[in-house]
């Protein structure tokens, strides 16, 4: 595949990142689906284990460091974000060193209720205060209910965070990180967009190895660059007509967290067959969180965080899903039924009967290797692509 000039810049952007944590007077280790831009508004730097087991996974370590974890007594049917991330707690090192020690932790359960009983493992070994910001599920409609509950939490945290660095919440400096962080989750929109061209200038593989800027960088001028500059090289590529693979003939819609110690072999095997994964669901549930919904930012922020595309209902998903296919022009749907990820997997099944278009289901785990057989998941595919 033709790789982006912006892999290269990401890569960079995100060593400082990382080392820009060790030198905050205050972090907060957080959920990838919490209400970032409040952290950055208090000048209190973001930490995400999520992206750290990514990386992990990236690196084809996600085995050695859940064993740490497995020797402790977790089991191996937990998360292996999770599993990764204690391990590396308690093996004292990752890859890149490990993570700097939390002031306080930040859960939100938008994406999961395995990051709470996560988080106060870690707030236990830390020995640092928690705060879970308690999302309502939304099987079917929003309600002001949902709401008011909500926002009413996100306040409660204003004041834990306040009592806790000794720092207040300026409403002018809110305004200008909600701002930036609306201009990077457009541009980044618009990089996933520029795929709705034939040939598709980029695939999923690129968005995903790109899309940690608009997690860990939400609300930053850096973010905001980045994503420019990627939107820029995107642009070019249409105009040109410079293709991501060398002979686009069928392209597919990945859905669930990518297998991240395979995205090589994976982006090889569909390049052979003339596949583009032009789209998935993972890195477009980041588009969602672009939206401000009136003057009132918390309130905003209150309905878009709780709308967060693992916090819906299975017809709601799937809805997401045709969205997506008919917007892309996808052929075929390529499900990941990750080992690690319930919530995300969960009614797989049901949703691939609402689909419109076909579906196949291959069974894995985002980080660790041991879950992975090679030869299943070839003749599935093969089968799958054969058919289409």
């Amino acid at each position: 595949m033709r790789k982006l000039n912006a892999s290269g810049k990401m890569r960079e952007l995100m060593a400082s990142y990382y080392m820009l944590g060790h030198q905050a007077e205050f972090n907060a280790w957080i959920t990838s689906g919490a209400p970032v831009e409040l952290l950055y508004a208090m000048d209190i730097y973001p930490v995400y284990p999520e992206n750290h087991g990514a990386l992990i996974g990236a690196t084809k370590l996600g085995s050695h460091y859940s064993e740490f974890s497995e020797k402790k007594g977790f089991s191996r049917d937990l998360c292996s974000y999770a599993r990764c991330d204690i391990g590396c707690v308690f093996a004292g090192t990752s890859p890149i060193g490990g993570l700097p020690k939390p002031t306080f932790l930040f859960a939100c359960n938008n994406i999961c209720n395995t990051v709470v009983k996560w988080y106060e493992v870690l707030s236990r070994i830390f020995k640092v205060p928690l705060f879970v910001l308690d999302m309502p599920f939304i099987r079917k409609e929003l309600k002001e209910s949902h709401l008011r509950y909500v926002e009413e939490q996100l306040y409660d945290f204003i004041d834990f965070a306040e009592k806790i660095t000794g720092r207040k919440l300026e409403d002018s400096r809110l305004k200008e990180v909600v701002l930036k962080s609306l201009e990077g989750v457009r541009l980044y929109s618009e990089c996933l967009m520029t795929a709705r061209n034939k040939p598709s200038p980029m695939t999923c593989f690129d968005a995903f190895v790109n899309m940690a800027p608009i997690v860990c960088l939400r609300g930053t001028d850096h973010a905001v660059s980045f994503y420019r500059e990627m939107k820029e090289e995107l642009d070019e590529r249409v105009k040109k007509g410079v293709s991501a693979i060398e002979n686009e003939k069928i392209r597919l819609l990945w859905d669930n967290i990518p297998v991240w110690y395979r995205l090589g072999w994976f982006g090889k095997f569909f390049e052979e067959r003339n596949a583009c994964l032009v789209a998935d669901t993972y890195t477009n549930a980041w588009t969602g969180f672009g939206v401000l919904k009136g003057d009132d930012i918390i309130s905003s922020m209150a309905e878009v965080y709780t709308l967060s595309y693992l916090n819906i209902g299975l017809d709601r998903t799937a809805e997401v899903i045709n969205r997506l296919i008919e917007l892309y022009d996808v052929d075929g749907v390529v499900m990941h039924s990750n080992r690690s990820c319930k919530p995300y997997s969960f009614g797989q099944y049901e949703i691939q009967k609402k689909l419109n278009v076909p579906a196949v289901i291959i069974e894995a785990d985002m980080v660790d290797e041991r879950a992975f057989s090679e030869a299943q998941i070839v003749t599935r595919l093969e089968a799958f692509l054969e058919m289409l």
